[in-house]
């Protein structure tokens, strides 16, 4: 008969400042230091002297909860509890999040040279973006503090997850969008959801800053990703693409960046591995930007990361259109600590990415095929060697903006006679189209 496994102890966590390092007992309704104004991060003073069996143990209980029918066990975010701030399960907002494939790329690895190139899906999560997973935490603080109503400012991805972790939760939520830069699919998430949206004449960087006017007179819990428990639930990818590698790090992770939380709490996620010694080394940390949206890249480029450089932000990859991302700091230290790179890419290269993805059988939103895009660029100027095994991390569902498909791809034919004769016409002369330019390509 199998022992039971006993679980560790659970872990204390604190807040403390980025910049400064102060520790903030109780943030202020923005997660802002009262000493800098800098962002905050969740840290866990006891790991430092949590004893050899802690980690050891972990493996096993993390792979033993997958065969639960629970509901805290069967999320890909409170599985690995351990990890995460402590939360009564009454108080869990779950819908299964994380818990998304890991896909092979055989055709754009063949064009690459690659052998080793998977996609980390994190459009496969309940709403259909990587947002999930930080937001089922985040909501779940709030419902624990005894918030009644949730908020944020989002390009999209954000508001459909409030919205729809707000519903579960009981909770009330409030969207800030700028008006006419939401693709319309994830607007009907947020209204389906029953949000109370607010489209406001501005870009995301304004109403983020109304935002946190707002929740300085209104009793409402801010979840975007200054909200340092967001990141907490978005690190939990780092642990479960360890799990599905066999727990070698890959030696490449490559992540678009917007507001740049994501790249910043996979960063985290790894760090925390490596210190419990769950893994022996880091996976180099790449983000990649729109040429139209590149405030890292201009940061890294022009002073090394020390000052941010604002941006006026225009792309058509709506997801990662922000010129004045909240988590650039953190993202910088991450850049450095894991040696990674940071690179923009052109909306025609975002565009050709996301046909050769597709072409693969996987599809994705646009801000996720700018990884692909940018892993071009890396393997051109020889930061990623052949042979080298790359993850790319999709981080939204090709529904997510039809609008784009709409506007960039001219396929349709109208409609022809209902006549089998003209639907072959039509195949035949596709196959010689197809034909002419492999043909070309050779050339």
């Amino acid at each position: 008969m199998k022992t039971p496994v006993a679980n560790p102890p659970a872990v204390s966590h604190a807040l403390r400042c980025i910049h400064c390092g102060a520790k903030e007992e109780r943030p202020g309704p923005a997660f802002r230091c009262s000493h800098c104004a800098e962002l905050l991060e969740v840290v866990y003073p006891a790991w430092s002297g949590a004893p050899r069996e802690f980690a050891l143990r972990l493996k096993e209980i993390w792979k033993e909860r997958k065969a639960s029918p629970l509901p805290e066990n069967s999320s890909g975010v409170w599985r690995f509890r351990e990890l995460l701030p402590e939360v009564e399960a009454r108080h869990m907002a779950t819908m299964g999040e994380g818990n998304t494939p890991l896909l092979s790329l055989e055709k754009c690895a063949r064009s690459l040279r690659l052998p080793h190139l998977l996609a980390k899906h994190q459009g496969m999560n309940p709403t259909g973006s990587f947002k999930d997973t930080g937001v089922s935490l985040a909501i779940s603080m709030a419902r624990s503090a005894g918030f009644s109503c949730v908020c944020c400012a989002s390009t999209g991805n954000t508001s459909a997850s409030v919205a729809a972790y707000a519903a579960r939760a009981g909770l009330k939520s409030v969207v800030l969008l700028p008006a006419g830069q939401v693709a319309s699919g994830k607007l009907a998430q947020a209204l389906e959801y029953g949000a109370q949206v607010l489209e406001l004449r501005t870009d995301f960087d304004g109403c983020l800053k109304i935002l946190h006017e707002v929740v300085r007179h209104f009793p409402a819990c801010l979840l975007n990703s200054v909200n340092p428990y967001r990141l907490e639930g978005q690190k939990t990818m780092a642990f479960e693409l360890m799990e599905q590698v066999d727990w070698r790090a890959p030696d490449h992770v490559i992540v678009p960046g917007g507001n740049l939380a994501n790249g910043s709490a996979l960063g985290k996620g790894f760090l925390e591995l490596r210190e419990l010694g769950l893994i022996d080394a880091l996976p180099k940390l790449s983000i990649i930007q729109a040429a139209g949206a590149n405030p890292l890249v201009r940061t890294m480029r022009e002073n090394d990361g020390r000052e941010l450089v604002r941006v006026n932000p225009e792309t058509k990859a709506t997801a990662i259109r922000i010129g004045n991302p909240a988590s650039w700091r953190k993202a910088v230290a991450v850049l450095k600590s894991t040696g990674g790179a940071c690179e923009d890419v052109s909306e025609d290269e975002i565009a050709k990415a996301k046909a050769e993805l597709g072409a693969d059988g996987v599809g994705c939103e646009p801000a996720s095929a700018a990884t692909l895009a940018g892993l071009k660029k890396l393997v051109r100027s020889g930061f990623v060697k052949p042979g080298e095994t790359v993850v790319l991390v999709l981080t939204g569902h090709i529904l997510k903006d039809l609008d784009y498909m709409r506007e960039s791809q001219n396929v349709s034919l109208g409609p022809i006679e209902a006549e089998a004769v003209e639907v072959i016409k039509v195949l035949e002369r596709t196959e010689q189209l197809g034909t002419l330019e492999k043909s070309h390509a050779k050339n």
